[in-house]
């Protein structure tokens, strides 16, 4: 029987670097017959010695520095079964590339130097093989022919590991002592270490069951990929089938939706089957004309997803730059992508001691337990129950990184207790009855650009032509409402979502409402004007030159910024980003106040 036919694991290898995960994978690779002879010369140097560990690196800077960067996929089989490894970089800076492995991993080898023993990558790597579900680890203790093939090493170093794996979320825990260098209890059983009577690595491969995350397994779920519109008269609802199976007649309900409609044929390769099982491709008709887009889900009708716009999460961070709570990012969640917020870091976990630390922000390869509210409600499953339906990924909408991903834990009580309460009298009447088109003015730029003076000169102006008009000072918001915020980047975030969902109150109040704040960041500002409809905010850039603000500094706040008296002070040692594309763009330096206040009161189109 072909390989082929046999089931298929998919598994990492991870841990520290330089515990020789790339050289075990290139000897088994090696001994199982799956290298070619080209590549096993090329590995090969003048003296015969072959390099393992050359055969994985693919990049000229890991055959340089003799590290793994990237994450190498290699494919090998035995008689008895297919495999699927990914090398995982061993270097804390490439976390996140074995964060990617360990997601698409049902198993992973930790490998440990019998030399150091547990050591912190060690330890994070396994927290992060037990965050995105892999629950089966074999524990490869390496390089036994370096400590005299000692049995007492071995020891110690499995029982330390499977009491963290434990805490961790690992269920099995094998371990083996092995030479990956020697080849030793690899494929062979090794005769150096007659105390060690359990499997060779590639047995242990062989036989292993990982363990399934099946808690929805019999339920039909299928998030739509694409709409596929063959014809005037075809309309199929295309994705990846993970969970259940489908067939012609069976009732699925739309979410979020919630709407039923039946099953009238299932394609799969553009061929009509009987029947759609787990994991395929497929193409499904329906018997009614429903809107249904990329991200919605088709759910078997006695089994629906629960539905919900606030979680309880655990996030990997992966970017340099830090997390901010309050800050908007694309979360992308099966085929669904949608703004989301992490609006409170519960606690950061040290993966060391598994301790549970208050923090305000995660710091790139944290753990942390965080709160995430959403801007429109998802279909889900928690991550225990559907890697597919409760794993998620968080993308900074300014950069188009990935920085995070995550898994769902359950959905918060809040977002089913807290409600909407319907009000008779709407945003129009009350404009209509204070006769005027409400708006947003959202004044940004440096402390000292002029940015209060022009709102003053704004609201004068307003007043005179009969509209109504509100100034939201940043200093005099501070004395209330955001009193409790510092200068920090966590805090500047929070400082400009609390205004915004204020100045978005005052609209639907009928007000034009003129914000005056710095607000720093570009990834704030463009969090107030989603707030708003189309056409009602507009962004005014207040440009003037760091060293006129500082000229001016009628506050004296620069010089104690100078003299370090004021910390985080934008412009000095805080970074502002000006705006890319404001409604306008006004120059203090050579223009009057008035006439600058004229300019914006003609953009408002009165």
């Amino acid at each position: 029987m072909r390989a082929s036919q046999h089931s298929q694991l998919r598994f990492i290898t991870c841990g520290s670097v330089d515990d020789g995960k790339s050289t075990l994978i290139g000897r088994l690779l090696n001994d199982t017959g799956a290298v070619f002879d080209d590549q096993l010369r090329a590995a090969t140097d003048t003296q015969g010695a072959v390099d393992f560990a050359a055969l994985l690196d693919g990049l000229d800077a890991e055959r340089e520095q003799g590290i793994t960067i990237d994450v190498a996929y290699r494919y090998f089989h035995t008689p008895v079964r297919s495999f699927i490894v990914a090398d995982c970089p061993g270097h804390v800076q490439y976390t996140r590339n074995m964060a990617t492995g360990a997601s698409n991993a049902e198993a992973a080898i930790v490998l440990v130097d019998a030399r150091k023993g547990l050591l912190t990558q060690t330890r994070r790597h396994t927290w992060i093989c037990g965050l995105f579900g892999v629950r089966d680890v074999i524990l490869a203790v390496n390089k036994m022919d370096l400590v005299g093939h000692d049995e007492a090493v071995f020891d110690a170093i499995r029982t330390e590991y499977a009491e963290m794996a434990r805490a961790a979320g690992i269920t099995s825990v094998q371990a083996i002592p092995v030479s990956a260098l020697l080849g030793e209890n690899l494929v062979e059983t090794a005769t150096s270490m007659p105390w060690y009577s359990g499997p060779t690595l590639l047995t242990a491969l062989e036989s292993l069951e990982p363990s399934r995350i099946d808690g929805i397994a019999d339920a039909f779920h299928l998030p739509v990929q694409y709409v596929n519109r063959w014809g005037q008269d075809f309309r199929g609802y295309c994705g990846t089938l993970v969970s259940g199976r489908v067939r012609p007649g069976d009732t699925v309900t739309i979410q979020p939706s919630n709407l039923r409609a039946a099953i009238t044929a299932v394609y799969s390769g553009g061929t009509a089957i009987s029947e759609g099982t787990l994991g395929q491709a497929l193409t499904l008709t329906l018997d009614k004309e429903i809107d249904i887009s990329r991200g919605d889900v088709l759910s078997a009708a006695a089994n629906p997803l629960e539905v919900s716009d606030q979680f309880s999460t655990h996030l990997l961070w992966m970017s340099t730059q830090p997390m901010l709570p309050g800050r908007s990012y694309r979360l992308l969640c099966g085929t669904r992508e949608v703004m989301a917020t992490v609006t409170d870091i519960k606690h950061l976990i040290d993966v060391d001691t598994q301790a549970q630390l208050a923090a305000k922000q995660l710091e790139i390869n944290q753990v942390g337990a965080c709160n995430i509210s959403l801007a429109s409600p998802i279909p889900f499953a928690p991550f225990d129950q559907s890697k597919a339906l409760g794993g998620f990924i968080l993308i900074d909408r300014q950069t188009n990184e990935t920085v995070a991903a995550g898994r769902i834990e359950f959905a918060l009580r809040r977002a089913t207790n807290v409600h909407w309460q319907a009000i008779e009298v709407d945003k129009r009447a009350r404009a209509i009855s204070l006769g005027q088109t409400p708006k947003c003015v959202w004044f940004t730029g440096l402390s000292g650009a002029g940015k209060s003076t022009i709102a003053n000169a704004v609201e004068k102006q307003l007043l005179a032509l009969g509209k109504h008009a509100y100034i939201l000072d940043g200093d005099n918001v501070r004395h209330g409402l955001n009193r409790d915020l510092g200068f920090t980047d966590v805090d500047r975030v929070e400082n400009i979502r609390r205004v915004a969902e204020v100045a978005k109150l005052m609209t639907d109040a009928g007000l034009i409402v003129l914000v005056s704040f710095i607000s720093p960041f570009r990834s704030e500002r463009q969090m107030a004007r989603e707030l708003f409809a189309p056409g009602e905010f507009l962004e005014v850039y207040v440009s003037t030159p760091l060293e006129v603000a500082e000229s001016r500094d009628v506050k004296g706040l620069y010089a104690r910024a100078r003299a370090g008296e004021i910390p985080n002070f934008t412009g000095i040692d805080s970074p502002y980003e000006a705006p890319e594309s404001p409604e306008l763009c006004v120059d203090t330096v050579d223009t009057g106040v008035e006439d600058v206040a004229r300019k914006v009161v003609s953009a408002l189109r009165l």
